[in-house]
């Protein structure tokens, strides 16, 4: 793509969960129309999106006649069939690009791409069988976690080693498929930098946030974090040397560990990022739009904060108390429109405004 997509131009969003809902928004508010393509019926983003196709990835007709009715593709998950993309790409244009999403679907091939560009990540090594198993112990040690290579998400798909003894288990529970053994990290703060890259190359990136998980799921970000100036410059120029290798198109989230030894990259999401919810209130332009603005080859927006901000993610039924969660009206809330408050379910978030 080189010209900017006008008013009125359709945008395909692959997956109908919270954030292609909120993608459609933003969208909408830009003057776009949005087709969302979901396996599952009755989608959160459906609520708000002008189509929705509902077929599998393996329907070759459906996406077909998905890509012919928009002018450009993105995606709000990672683990999109590489058949469903190979399509679409003949169709329309896919962003962010093929290169990103493939660099962080695999966990080993994103920690060698990381390493690559002189980045430091958590001691690693892979493992595809019980040699591999074993060396990866005597390699990396122990404490350690042992992750599935692919498909993990808030907490799922990764066992803890508290000593060699536990490896073979962990891997048994993981189903030995293919894995990368970490080791443990001594670091004080997670923090997240979420940073976006038009197609002319421009970048922006929002001030580091100051992540809490609560059972491997994502609880609050706070807006600013607790760092040094270097350390928040170094955390966005890192950002942006990522987003540059990778010829990056759009939003991405990148995961940190602040350490003695400096910033550890925990993981990269080539989407939009849930530590990123907190920019809806306390930027002009949120990630979201600024998703759109980069894929549709608009320029982007300012990245600045005009507020501190704290994040909060309501989990299962945290959601259904609305009188209490409106009766503050410092607290913007954001509610996904799912059908039924499951547990460790993400229902919506709160961004509470601290001036």
């Amino acid at each position: 793509m080189t010209n900017p997509l006008p008013v009125g131009a359709t945008i395909g969003i692959l997956g109908g969960g919270q954030l292609g809902r909120m993608l459609s928004v933003a969208a909408s508010r830009l003057g776009f129309t949005t087709h969302i393509y979901e396996p599952g019926t009755n989608p959160p983003a459906g609520h708000v999106a002008a189509q929705v196709t509902t077929a599998p990835y393996d329907d070759l007709n459906a996406l077909r006649a998905f890509a012919d009715s928009v002018d450009v593709i993105t995606y709000e998950f990672e683990n999109i069939p590489t058949a469903a993309l190979d399509l679409l790409e003949t169709i329309r244009p896919v962003l962010p690009n093929r290169r990103a999403l493939a660099t962080s679907q695999d966990r080993i091939t994103e920690k060698d791409f990381l390493t690559g560009l002189g980045l430091k990540c958590a001691p690693y090594a892979n493992v595809e069988t019980t040699a591999d198993l074993q060396a990866a112990v005597e390699t990396v040690g122990t404490p350690g976690i042992l992750k599935t290579r692919r498909f993990g998400y808030d907490g799922k798909g990764q066992s803890r080693l508290k000593t060699a003894a536990d490896a073979e288990q962990a891997w048994a529970d993981l189903g030995q498929t293919p894995c990368v053994l970490e080791g443990f990290v001594d670091f004080s703060r997670e923090i997240s930098v979420i940073g976006a890259r038009a197609q002319d190359g421009a970048v922006v990136c929002y001030d580091p946030g100051e992540n809490v998980h609560r059972d491997g799921i994502l609880h609050t970000t706070t807006i600013p974090a607790n760092l040094s100036h270097a350390q928040q410059m170094d955390a966005v120029i890192l950002t942006g040397q990522i987003l540059n290798a990778l010829d990056y198109v759009g939003v991405v989230g990148v995961e940190l560990f602040v350490t003695p030894a400096g910033l550890l990259v925990n993981e990269i999401a080539p989407r939009v990022h849930n530590s990123g919810h907190w920019t809806q209130n306390g930027c002009t332009i949120d990630q979201f739009e600024q998703h759109i603005r980069a894929i549709a080859g608009w320029p982007l927006g300012d990245g600045q904060r005009h507020s501190d901000v704290v994040m909060t993610n309501l989990i299962g039924t945290e959601a259904t108390d609305i009188q209490a969660l409106t009766s503050d009206p410092g607290i913007g809330l954001h509610l996904y429109g799912k059908a039924e408050a499951k547990s460790g379910r993400k229902m919506g978030h709160i961004n509470k405004l601290v001036r």
